[in-house]
């Protein structure tokens, strides 16, 4: 027997705008919601675990009385803004999957007696961004010039990717919500973030991105652990946010990413926005930046090489196929050094086998076959 329940109007109209549907769209996939809201039928409880699900609103939510107050529990920044902004509710679920995963590290870390990094909040929005620079290059053991050395940006994403895991940064790239592929996370909106924490920082970086653009983000993230404060960010047209802190990370990634002396000598040499970016295994988004803040470019330049160079990426993204690797994904989406702690604590019976699937995200015999094929 289905039975009927009362809910507040308010609240249906609430999670409906919350998962970013306009309500009359809404309605038209699913009538059945405007008979609620005018009260001549009220929901099943079959029907409100639909309704649920489709708004991607914990059950239990819908029957109070009003809205909760949700939130955000980083600032997230917007090109061109001076105040922090909301974000879509992939985004944010994102950003509390992200948070609990960092809270459940901490707690065991620090149980297991491990040491604060010394490197986060180690400096401060006044300090000189080639003083940050540097310091990341001698905690991550690279060279000035240490992109150049790979052939592509792949290796070179993936060799940095692993000098930041070494020194204890767990870094996750994900385009969805955990790994339910219906849920994106457009990245226009959000192209990471970053928790940042002194015994088990995190960052996210939206792998719906450019795999050079990513890099990008990365260091901005990283300048975001060395000056201590956690955020997030859209980065559209490759433009930081109005806050001195956002601006100083920028200037710390481009830095780090082109270090001016090199960017000059090597345009110097061939002023050619693909050659450089080739050279330095960035997008070409990121050299015509640099370009443009050490005046090698105008802003009219800038912004006409930019659109266009987005419109080719995202054509070749709308005629790619999908499919891939589910492991390899996964790998990626969880981070290698997390899944390690994760199935350390599983074996010194300090973490439940059921706790250590909600917090990978991994059920019954794929978490087995993640844990093979990764960590035996």
């Amino acid at each position: 027997m289905n039975t009927e329940v009362k809910i507040s109007a308010d609240m249906i109209t609430w999670a409906i705008t919350r998962a970013g549907y306009e309500l009359q769209d809404f309605a038209q996939k699913f009538p059945k919601v405007q008979d609620w809201l005018e009260d001549t039928k009220k929901p099943t409880i079959k029907q409100l675990e639909n309704f649920s699900n489709k708004v991607h609103l914990p059950f239990g939510y819908l029957f109070l009385q009003e809205p909760p107050q949700e939130n955000l529990p980083i600032p997230f920044f917007r090109t061109g803004n001076s105040k922090p902004t909301g974000v879509s509710i992939n985004v944010y679920d994102t950003i509390l999957l992200i948070q609990r995963r960092q809270e459940w590290l901490v707690d065991y870390l620090v149980d297991n007696d491990f040491e604060k990094l010394s490197f986060v909040g180690k400096y401060r929005s006044t300090n000189n961004y080639h003083d940050i620079v540097a310091d990341i290059r001698r905690t991550l053991n690279l060279e000035v010039e240490w992109a150049s050395q790979f052939r592509t940006w792949e290796e070179a994403l993936e060799h940095l990717t692993l000098k930041i895991e070494e020194v204890r940064i767990i870094v996750n790239f994900n385009g969805v919500v955990e790994n339910n592929t219906h849920r994106p996370i457009k990245v226009e909106e959000c192209r990471g973030f970053v928790l940042v924490d002194t015994i088990a920082p995190f960052m996210f970086i939206n792998a719906a991105d450019g795999k050079a653009a990513q890099l990008f983000t990365i260091v901005h993230e990283l300048a975001h652990i060395w000056t201590g404060h956690s955020a997030g960010f859209d980065f559209r047209q490759l433009q930081p946010a109005n806050d001195p802190n956002e601006q100083l990370c920028d200037k710390v990634a481009a830095e780090f990413l082109v270090p001016e002396d090199s960017f000059n000598r090597v345009w110097n040499e061939r002023p050619d926005i693909k050659v450089v970016a080739k050279y330095f295994k960035v997008s070409p988004i990121v050299i015509a930046r640099r370009a443009l803040d050490l005046g090698k470019l105008s802003r009219a330049a800038f912004f006409v090489f930019y659109n266009d160079y987005t419109d080719q990426v995202q054509y070749k993204k709308d005629n790619q196929s999908d499919g891939g690797d589910f492991f390899a994904t996964t790998k990626k989406r969880l981070s290698i050094q997390f899944a390690a702690h994760i199935n350390r604590a599983v074996k010194e019976n300090k973490l439940l086998y059921r706790d250590a699937c909600k917090l990978t995200g991994l059920k019954g015999d794929t978490y087995q076959n993640f844990i093979k094929k990764y960590l035996y």
